[in-house]
């Protein structure tokens, strides 16, 4: 039998960006379910913090040029990658130098949160589907950490649900403690809409606080994992209205659950666990 194909996508990943847990577990994580049988990739934003020479990240030539339209603005995407060293794994990071070239993450030298965030949110999610298109790997899993990747589930059920790489693909969203207080820009559902999309598959994102962004994604993901034991007591209500299956909190060096739960979804075979 062909390996199962598991794509993480995340906003940090230690060693190269360190913000919260989710650095430690999409570090540990995907060389865990590696270990045990399964080919995976992953991805994340090139912020302007994550030192190039120091991480010895290069471009990947095949994999750039693309452009990720955005307001109607085309946004130049730049793929580049780096190896973890002991662990035979590949990092994919997105670059542009509006989004990304910054000396901070999500917020300026005064802690103001920057108001494209909700642009960046969007490149990201559009441009990790259209690299892992460009890189011909089709996944059957696709487990998404962190807010920026929240669009990611509701793009592969609408615009990409019939593309013959994504129509199999299961898709897991995790959901972690809220990490930015306020709202992105107001016009961040109305931006983010695809083709074959229409904006009332975005509502559920139009407040475009942290937690609508977390319940945009579970509403559209197959399967739901708890990443912290406690979560925003909205998002927790709405995970039990929507009836999808979830795999409550567990410490993340336990692998073999997560390897369980994805084999169950592959296999469509899951229930809550």
């Amino acid at each position: 039998m062909a390996k199962k194909k598991v794509l993480y996508i995340t906003h940090e990943m230690s060693p190269f960006l360190e913000l919260t847990e989710i650095s430690k577990i999409t570090r540990q994580l995907p060389q865990a379910i590696q270990e045990q049988g399964y080919e995976i990739r992953v991805l994340m934003p090139r912020f302007g913090c994550i030192n190039e020479r120091r991480n010895r990240l290069h471009e990947v030539i095949r994999l750039s040029g693309m452009n990720i339209v955005i307001n109607d603005n085309d946004n130049p995407l730049i793929i580049k990658v780096a190896s973890i060293q002991g662990a035979k794994m590949q990092v994919y990071f997105l670059d542009n130098e509006e989004y990304f070239q910054r000396k901070h993450v999500f917020t300026d030298d005064k802690e103001k949160f920057f108001d494209d965030n909700d642009e960046r949110a969007i490149f990201f999610s559009k441009g990790a589907i259209e690299t892992v298109k460009k890189l011909g790997w089709t996944p059957d899993i696709v487990h998404c950490h962190g807010w920026m990747s929240s669009l990611v589930p509701a793009y592969l059920k609408t615009t990409y649900k019939n593309d013959p790489m994504f129509k199999n693909t299961k898709v897991a969203y995790s959901v972690y403690e809220n990490s930015f207080e306020g709202t992105l820009d107001p016009t961040f559902s109305t931006k983010a809409v695809m083709n074959q999309m229409t904006a009332d598959d975005l509502t559920v994102y139009a407040p475009a606080t942290n937690s609508a962004l977390h319940m945009g994604a579970v509403g559209f993901a197959d399967a739901v994992i708890k990443g912290d034991e406690k979560i925003d007591s909205k998002v927790e209500e709405f995970i039990a209205k929507s009836g999808k299956p979830v795999m409550n909190y567990t410490n993340f060096d336990d692998t073999e659950a997560f390897a369980q739960f994805y084999e169950e979804m592959a296999n469509e075979e899951l229930v809550s666990a």
